[in-house]
């Protein structure tokens, strides 16, 4: 089944040298298997919290990857409780498709349980972005790569990040709005960003009259950001 545009961007910034690999919240593990057919890791794991999802691509997984492929795992587990201590090596969690509270919560969960393992995330936050991010930015995570898509209509943010603080000419401090994603290098970017920079503009501007929570920063936040575009 071709990927969608959110899952292809997701899958692209996938960089080789992971030992494991995590695809959390996996629904039918498109995304994960993608990663297995190209060997992008010598472990692929599989996580969700529905047994019988887990129960249905563990079926499809033996039927259709041999063990030339990398090994695969199937987990039937709240992402909060995945077990990255006892796995060896350099380890990538993808987490993508729920809200930036839920995944907010994930993480957070994650870090108390386990503070001391160093790996990366994937992260794609359905909403809530700026909520994550400030998350992101307390615990001292810093951040490897952002991009932002445009997927039926919808806008996704793409954050690679690293649970090691940020080092000069290494990693790059997390912002709450994003940088990276402002930067446009074609005219299609600069339209992406633009239309995205609008309807979060809008959102905020819409809860703020409602009145139901303070978002005046976050709004000011919003308006400052300027498109950068180097597109002829």
């Amino acid at each position: 089944m071709k990927l969608s545009n959110r899952l292809t961007q997701i899958q692209s910034m996938v960089t080789p040298g992971y030992t494991h690999i995590w695809d959390c919240c996996c629904d039918h593990g498109l995304l994960g298997t993608e990663l297995l057919a190209r060997n992008a890791a010598e472990h692929v794991h599989f996580v969700d919290v529905l047994p019988e999802l887990i129960d249905q691509l563990t079926t499809k997984l033996q039927r259709f990857y041999s063990p030339a492929h990398a090994a695969w795992h199937t987990h039937c587990l709240d992402v909060a409780s995945l077990p990255l201590a006892q796995y060896a090596g350099k380890q990538l969690v993808i987490i993508a498709g729920v809200g930036g509270t839920l995944m907010t919560h994930f993480i957070q969960a994650i870090h108390q349980r386990q503070p001391e393992v160093q790996f990366d995330y994937l992260l794609c936050p359905v909403h809530q972005e700026y909520r994550l991010r400030q998350q992101l930015i307390a615990l001292g995570y810093s951040l490897k790569q952002e991009t932002l898509v445009r997927d039926n209509q919808r806008f996704y943010e793409v954050l690679l990040v690293s649970t090691v603080q940020a080092q000069k000419g290494i990693h790059s401090n997390i912002s709450t709005v994003g940088d990276a994603i402002w930067h446009a290098d074609t005219a299609e970017q600069a339209r992406i960003a633009q239309d995205y920079r609008h309807k979060t503009l809008k959102h905020y501007q819409n809860v703020q009259r409602g009145n139901s929570e303070e978002v005046r920063h976050i709004l000011e936040a919003y308006r400052a950001v300027t498109i950068n575009s180097s597109a002829g």
